[in-house]
């Protein structure tokens, strides 16, 4: 078995707490609202939401998946750490990936926002090689534009929010 690895950082005006609850810990039910082109729905189909826990996520119309199947490796709310694995993707793995495993962690960056970086390492069974440009492509694609929507919904009801309370 081999194993390829890639390291991402993005960053948001969002404070990392905030960030955290609604990606993480409510992201199941903001998500499929936010960027539903992206993600239908998000169940779980075994546990509790901690470690050990599988997820089903269905993927929206147009994904060149059907849905994946996640398993929740660790939580740690209170130092913004997530990390799991994609331990089924439709036929995707197959006979060419064992699994896939994601670390987030976001931390506080000094204007206040967040800095959220993630790690993944694609672990490939036999001899088979995934290129960088492979996970480049479908990172820009896919997990920047969701992360970029949701953070957009959050500015916007943050603000929306604020004045509510104000009047």
């Amino acid at each position: 078995m081999g194993c390829f690895a890639y390291e991402d950082e993005a960053t948001s005006v969002l404070p990392p707490a905030k960030l955290f609850k609604a990606f993480i810990l409510d992201g199941d039910n903001l998500i499929p609202k936010v960027a539903p082109q992206a993600i239908q729905k998000a169940e779980i189909i075994e546990g509790d939401g901690g470690p050990g826990t599988i997820r089903k996520i269905t993927f929206g119309e147009g994904s060149q998946f059907k849905y994946a199947k996640h398993k929740i490796d660790e939580v740690d709310e209170a130092n913004f750490k997530y990390n799991y694995s994609v331990i089924e993707l439709d036929d995707a793995l197959g006979d060419k990936l064992e699994k896939i495993s994601y670390e987030t962690k976001l931390v506080p960056s000094p204007d206040g926002g967040t800095i959220w970086k993630t790690s993944s390492k694609y672990y490939t069974k036999g001899d088979h090689e995934i290129k960088e440009e492979q996970i480049k492509a479908g990172k820009d694609l896919k997990s920047t534009g969701l992360f970029k929507a949701v953070e957009s919904y959050l500015v916007a009801h943050l603000k929306s929010t604020t004045k509510a309370v104000c009047s």
